[in-house]
């Protein structure tokens, strides 16, 4: 796979699953934003692009996707200075994890705005200038949660379903500009995030996987470098789940 002269965006890219995608599209030619919520905040996914040593240019900026207003800087900013985009990856999310019963509006409403109105938003802001280059992918990170759900995430997994509905909406309005829109669907993928788990915990969700083991960033990184390659021209407003069938 060859993504040179190619131009990727990827919020959230400062840990985790982001980084993973960022160093990925990076390896295989790709020009590389990548954005935080605070400055400084992608310091250590740059230096992991640099240390690949082939070159390939890496920047960081910094935006939340919940707002309207740093939505479009960003794209202001990277459209200015690379004059194009042709791989947006949505990956910017957070939890605010709760029984139903005891979760607050903040709770729901926080979710909902960073991980499903964030990415409108970011589609919205570059969507018309792929849409006029006739080129582009759109990716959006969802997750597993998202079409089985899952107690005590009532907000993530609405957020997670609720970007399943925007791609396909997305796939059918933008394909005759030969744009896609896919999501990918993660399962239990070990981060940060889910570092804190308790061994208990991993232990019962081990027994929900087929493959008998979790998975790792680079599994999703590399479906993402799958979908913006030539290779997946065809599929658009598609789920790929990478679970190890968890949910099959």
């Amino acid at each position: 796979m060859n993504l040179t002269s190619k131009v990727a965006l990827v919020t959230g890219a400062s840990r985790g699953i982001g980084r993973a995608i960022a160093v990925e599209l990076a390896k295989q030619g790709a020009t590389v934003f990548c954005t935080s919520t605070k400055k400084g905040g992608c310091d250590a996914t740059l230096a992991a692009i640099t240390a690949l040593g082939n070159d390939v240019a890496a920047h960081a900026l910094v935006c939340d996707v919940s707002q309207p207003e740093s939505v479009a800087a960003l794209a202001k900013d990277v459209l200015a200075s690379a004059g194009k985009l042709d791989f947006l990856v949505n990956n910017a999310g957070i939890t605010r994890d709760g029984l139903f019963l005891r979760m607050s509006t903040d709770d729901f409403d926080d979710v909902i705005n960073t991980n499903l109105r964030g990415a409108f938003l970011v589609c919205k802001a570059f969507s018309r200038a792929m849409a006029k280059a006739r080129f582009g992918r759109i990716i959006n990170i969802g997750s597993v949660v998202g079409l089985s759900g899952n107690a005590g995430q009532a907000n993530y997994a609405a957020s997670k379903a609720g970007l399943l509905g925007l791609t396909k909406s997305l796939a059918q309005e933008l394909a005759g500009r030969s744009v896609t829109a896919n999501v990918i669907a993660p399962g239990f993928i070990e981060t940060d995030m889910t570092a804190g788990l308790s061994d208990d915990v991993k232990s019962e969700m081990l027994k929900m996987i087929p493959l008998s083991r979790f998975g790792q960033s680079s599994d999703i990184a590399q479906t993402v470098a799958f979908l913006c390659g030539d290779a997946a021209s065809y599929i658009t407003g598609q789920t790929l789940v990478v679970d190890g069938g968890m949910t099959m």
